[in-house]
């Protein structure tokens, strides 16, 4: 969260510094971007350290089992100690891309998750590291994705480089990071949450509802455990085409920053069009695969012969990704929707939209339903979520092309 607040601020801001061929502005953004990472993935990291056992306690609802815990533990203190490199790597490869250079910003990308792909075996079975050997993995990744980039910005050959005079705070390009950053912070922020409460909703009511694959009274073993399990299955299936989406709209944003400084709205329009229709049909395949092939989908990510639980979670899997995709033709354009107006730096409407189906809609429709209904109550409440932050997505893109386009006409005629 902290980390897209910097990255997508300073990105968005520095597309739009170039737009209107500022380049000192756009430098001066990349060197405060630095600097507010540092700040908060040193702090964050600190606190964490400070505080693991009372934060990892409170995402679990406190209801959570000591061997889940462990391994979380575990876990996140070998990745806070890499916290700065995280949010360096992550919000460098944002200015990367914002500053024309998209192909290296996804060679980086796909570097790290290459390296991670190929270190997390290594490091879990081989050296025989367990969870450790996977965060590990994982800090190296990112570590050398950050070399690469680091580079970038210290050779002669660069658009944008790293200069001194860059490298001070200045209130007001802090200020304009934040507040259009502020969107996707609370984006991740509410998604955090939403995991949380889900977490603990179905660790609480997983199996009392009648539509409930899993019945607590006929089952061995925590039933809450087995839903928190295929929580986590889905979520991962879902994230898949969701950053596959995201890809389209944060490919935009350079696009979009630019041509809207230059006042080119003509262009601004088109560009959106085409992320929508791309994003849409992402989404949409996502669709067709968890309607069509869910038990397909969850027997890749369970033993199914294991053991009763896997049995059991290939079912859940199944039932719950079925539900949960229901409206996702329409999410790519709410995905792409959120985006743009961080892009053309409106930032109060960018944080609506970004709180819109997480907070506004999903969460209370999750506490309503999960109790009443169990675990079926928490799929429903997905799609439920999806319909409504579409409509307000929809009336709000609405009404913003119609002034772009307004817009548009008179600078034509200005001229």
């Amino acid at each position: 969260a902290f980390g897209a607040m910097v990255g997508v601020g300073a990105a968005a801001r520095i597309s739009i510094r170039l737009g209107e061929g500022n380049k000192r502005a756009a430098e001066d953004t990349l060197g405060n971007a630095v600097l507010l990472n540092l700040v908060l993935g040193i702090s964050i990291m600190l606190t964490f350290l400070f505080f693991l056992d009372p934060i990892l306690l409170f995402f679990s609802g406190g209801e959570a089992s000591a061997e889940t815990l462990d391994y979380a533990r575990r876990f996140m203190r070998i990745i806070m100690f890499g916290n700065i490199i995280t949010h360096l790597y992550l919000g460098l490869n944002e200015q990367l891309r914002a500053s024309g250079y998209p192909r290296k910003a996804m060679f980086i990308m796909l570097l790290s998750i290459a390296l991670c792909t190929i270190l997390n075996p290594l490091f879990i079975f081989g050296f025989g590291w367990g969870i450790e050997g996977s965060a590990i993995a994982t800090v190296i990744a990112q570590t050398i994705a950050l070399s690469v980039q680091v580079h970038h910005y210290t050779s002669k050959k660069s658009f944008l480089r790293f200069h001194r005079r860059s490298l001070r705070f200045k209130r007001k390009i802090v200020t304009a990071i934040l507040s259009i950053g502020m969107a996707p912070f609370l984006l991740n922020l509410c998604a955090s949450f939403v995991t949380r409460f889900m977490n603990t909703a179905l660790l609480k009511y997983g199996g009392t509802g009648e539509m409930d694959i899993i019945s607590a009274l006929e089952f061995e073993g925590n039933v809450g455990d087995v839903y928190v399990g295929a929580y986590g299955i889905m979520n991962r299936v879902i994230l898949f085409f969701i950053m596959v989406a995201n890809g389209f709209n944060q490919g935009m944003q350079p696009i979009i920053g630019y041509n809207y400084g230059a006042k080119q709205y003509g262009r601004v329009i088109k560009v959106l069009k085409y992320a929508i229709i791309c994003a849409s049909c992402v989404t949409t395949l996502a669709f067709f695969i968890g309607i069509l092939f869910p038990h397909q989908v969850a027997a890749a990510f369970v033993d199914s012969s294991n053991s009763a639980a896997d049995m059991a979670m290939v079912d859940v899997v199944a039932q719950g990704l079925s539900v949960a995709v229901l409206l996702f033709p329409l999410v790519g354009f709410q995905i792409v929707a959120g985006g743009f107006f961080q892009y053309i730096g409106r930032a109060p409407l960018a944080m609506f939209m970004s709180t819109t189906r997480q907070l506004l809609f999903l969460l209370p429709l999750l506490l309503i339903l999960a109790p009443k209904y169990g675990a079926m109550g928490a799929w429903i409440s997905m799609p439920l979520a999806d319909s409504a932050s579409v409509i307000v997505a929809a009336t709000l893109i609405f009404f913003q092309i119609r002034k772009l386009r307004r817009m548009e006409h008179d600078l034509h005629f200005s001229r």
